[in-house]
């Protein structure tokens, strides 16, 4: 086989003289796999946990442990509708509740 043979085999049509054409779906069907795929792999994971996280920050109560995203060990002092005041050490710290990464320890009452 020489050069130009390889050339004409790579640019021929994908279907022989005197065939139709795969019907428009056909060449669909690649895609929408791709799509689901993309679904499954990347978005419902990522949708799993933000519904985790934000079911972990509706259930926060005065007197659990929690760890900040940024590396901050405290407990809940107070709750607000966006503010968390918590005590770190002997420091009382107020922080956003999308801070919190976890939730430790839960309050036993």
């Amino acid at each position: 086989m020489n050069k130009h043979s390889v050339e004409l085999v790579a640019f021929a049509s994908p279907t022989q003289p005197g065939q139709e054409p795969p019907p428009f779906w056909v060449n669909m069907v690649p895609l929408v796999l791709l799509m689901v795929m993309l679904y499954v792999i990347m978005i419902r994971p990522q949708q799993k946990k933000a519904r985790e996280h934000t079911n972990l920050l509706t259930k926060l109560k005065v007197g659990d442990k929690i760890v900040t995203s940024g590396g901050i060990i405290g407990t809940v002092v107070s709750l607000k509708d966006k503010n968390v005041a918590i005590r770190s050490a002997d420091t009382k710290m107020d922080i956003l509740k999308s801070a919190i990464a976890e939730v430790t320890e839960k309050n036993p009452s």
